[in-house]
């Protein structure tokens, strides 16, 4: 919220919206906190890292112990790992998907975690709205798909995606090119943008709705009854806030699960 206060004064008698000049504000902090042996830490570093602390706290604290009668804190850990274990891996990628749940539960978390920061108290920033990080999962998710196809098929992973044997003759050139552009190229592409453009949105709406309702709110002195739009607003992003706490978590379960898809079509191409 100080963000948006911080950019610029607002002019909150003629604007029904309070919005900074740069709305790059609202996603930047290239000023670091502290610098580590010349590497400068700023809040985004700080909460990526923070994001690997919570996650692995959460699987040691939630594991460590294989009671008879789990506690809720177990129980919730362990359904979260049965949840990418059976309902993505095995259900997706087959019984070789249980290989790939270390690394499926660690997008999932990561992905999770990272998307919660936007409806943290004191936080308010998911870091998932830094292209930069969609597109460092979706690189990682790349090569593993990419390495599962080699690995099971050799070069002739390559081959089947630019010449595919089930299209016609005539047309394989053609579709063989569409194929090696969509799943080497857009895939990835689209894995990171689709992440990033629904954190962003969410995000910036709760921002700009919240902090023009404390604008209007806090000036009633000023604009009397016009105040009352500070209401409509903080209500409206009290709807917002509660559809995004659905969309943080479906946001983190499709990047899994595309990313399992995407193994498994390069374990099974004639799927």
């Amino acid at each position: 919220m100080e963000l948006i206060l911080a950019s610029g004064e607002c002019d909150y008698v003629n604007e029904v919206i309070c919005a900074p000049a740069n709305v790059n504000e609202l996603f930047e902090f290239r000023q670091p906190i502290w610098t580590i042996l010349g590497f400068p830490i700023t809040r985004t570093v700080f909460l990526i890292l923070a994001i690997a602390v919570i996650v692995s706290a959460l699987l040691f604290f939630g594991l460590r112990k294989k009671s008879v009668i789990p506690s809720k804190f177990q129980a919730l850990v362990e359904s979260l790992v049965s949840f990418v274990k059976d309902g993505i891996a095995i259900d997706i990628i087959g019984p070789e998907g249980v290989k790939y749940v270390p690394w499926l539960m660690s997008v999932f978390l990561f992905v999770l975690v990272g998307n919660m920061y936007e409806v943290t108290p004191g936080v308010n920033f998911p870091v998932t709205s830094r292209m930069a990080l969609p597109v460092m999962l979706a690189a990682i998710s790349w090569i593993v798909f990419v390495i599962a196809g080699i690995k099971r098929q050799g070069f002739r992973y390559f081959l089947g995606i630019v010449w595919p044997s089930s299209v016609p003759v005539a047309l394989r050139p053609l579709v063989g090119l569409i194929e090696f552009f969509s799943i080497l190229f857009i895939r990835p592409l689209t894995l990171a943008v689709r992440l990033f453009a629904n954190m962003v949105a969410g995000h910036l709406m709760l921002t700009l709705l919240l902090v023009s309702g404390w604008v209007f709110i806090s000036n009633v002195g000023e604009i009397g009854l016009k105040a009352g739009i500070g209401i409509a607003w903080f209500i409206m992003a009290l709807g917002i806030f509660v559809f995004e706490i659905v969309v943080i978590a479906l946001q983190a379960y499709i990047f899994t699960l595309l990313s399992a898809v995407y193994v498994q079509t390069s374990l099974y191409p004639e799927h």
